[in-house]
């Protein structure tokens, strides 16, 4: 990381989302996010990466957020090729909420299909606050082949964002459907049922799913 210059204040506040104390790493990024300064940058990547507490992260994303997404956004991306996955997910995370559609080519295949559920779910919500008008139908082509994974809050995750792609992912669902896979045919069925109905609730979707898949139909 690159330092900056040593002035008091700087080193206080760049120590202080260091200490060991969460409400002390909590309240110093509350500060650099009221005062943005481009030095803080590096630092708040840095923690983004390792920091364990949630209320925190969001709130390091918060702060980078208050920071210019020219500066921002080059140095997240690079992030998501990180071997730690908690940098990865929170990189994306904090791309989702920055919405710079220059972020876009780096949501790759690998990261919308990648092994750890954090980091696929992080990917699916900045994909679609990413994708740019009339790749809807292409991005939910590579979401539908990961219907059926996971626990519920996964599913959840992935429903939520091929619903919010509108009607791109009617074709898709209408394949997944007939799936070998019952797990995948019953997520499919559940997420056509949240998006003709949203206000139903993902569990009343999931258990009329399970319903039609055990009596052999998808009407």
């Amino acid at each position: 990381m690159a330092m900056p210059d040593e002035d008091p204040n700087t080193m206080r506040a760049l120590r202080a989302l260091e200490n060991e104390d969460q409400s002390v790493r909590l309240r110093a990024a509350l500060a650099v996010g009221t005062n943005p300064d481009p030095r803080f940058v590096d630092k708040l990547i840095e923690r983004c990466a390792i920091e364990p507490e949630f209320l925190v992260r969001d709130m390091l994303t918060w702060a980078l957020t208050r920071h210019s997404s020219a500066m921002t956004v080059p140095q997240l991306i690079g992030e998501l090729r990180s071997p730690r996955a908690q940098a990865r997910s929170q990189a994306l995370h904090t791309l989702s909420k920055v919405g710079d559609r220059q972020a876009w080519p780096a949501i790759t295949r690998e990261l919308l299909t990648d092994a750890d559920d954090e980091v696929a779910r992080a990917a699916w919500r900045a994909a679609v606050v990413l994708v740019p008008e009339g790749e809807e139908s292409g991005l939910a082509a590579v979401l539908v082949t990961q219907l059926g994974r996971g626990g519920r809050e996964a599913q959840l995750s992935l429903s939520r964002a091929l619903v919010a792609l509108g009607e791109a992912i009617t074709p898709v669902l209408q394949t997944a459907k007939t799936d070998p896979e019952p797990r995948v045919r019953r997520h499919a069925i559940a997420t056509e049922g949240l998006l003709l109905d949203p206000d139903a609730g993902f569990e009343y979707a999931i258990e009329e799913a399970k319903r039609i898949v055990a009596l052999g139909t998808n009407g």
